[in-house]
């Protein structure tokens, strides 16, 4: 699946309010990487993401991933999350990388790495058990 599959995968799957303009900057068998931009308008001078935000873009990011992983075929609902806050994100463009650690035909367990901005330091990483589901559509 190429990047511009997967985007456009999202835009139709995704709900409006999980997809924060996310770009799909890379999209291997089992890997993806994805960009959140930080938007201007809504963060002050200091800002930190919240949690339950980091949450969202982290839980995107294996959605991202299993749907990569299946070819479109299937979509991953989170069953189980693990997360581990390494330190604050500051306001920046959010950049996650995520993967399918292992799939079964029923499950996946996916885990997603966030950064700011750059994959030097990590901000979260989250690991997650996944109910696997065919697409509808498809």
């Amino acid at each position: 699946m190429t990047e511009d599959d997967l985007q456009r995968l999202l835009a139709a799957t995704l709900p409006a309010i999980d997809q924060h303009a996310l770009i799909v900057e890379e999209a291997q068998d089992q890997d993806v990487r994805l960009r959140f931009p930080l938007r201007p308008a809504l963060i002050g001078p200091g800002d930190v993401f919240s949690g339950p935000a980091l949450l969202g873009f982290a839980d995107t990011a294996m959605f991202a991933a299993i749907l990569a992983a299946t070819g479109g075929r299937a979509l991953g609902m989170v069953a189980t999350m693990s997360a581990t806050f390494l330190r604050p994100m500051p306001a920046a463009d959010v950049v996650a990388i995520a993967r399918v650690i292992r799939r079964g035909k029923r499950m996946a367990h996916a885990e997603a790495w966030l950064f700011d901005h750059t994959p030097v330091e990590a901000v979260l990483h989250a690991t997650a058990s996944c109910a696997l589901r065919p697409r509808a559509d498809v």
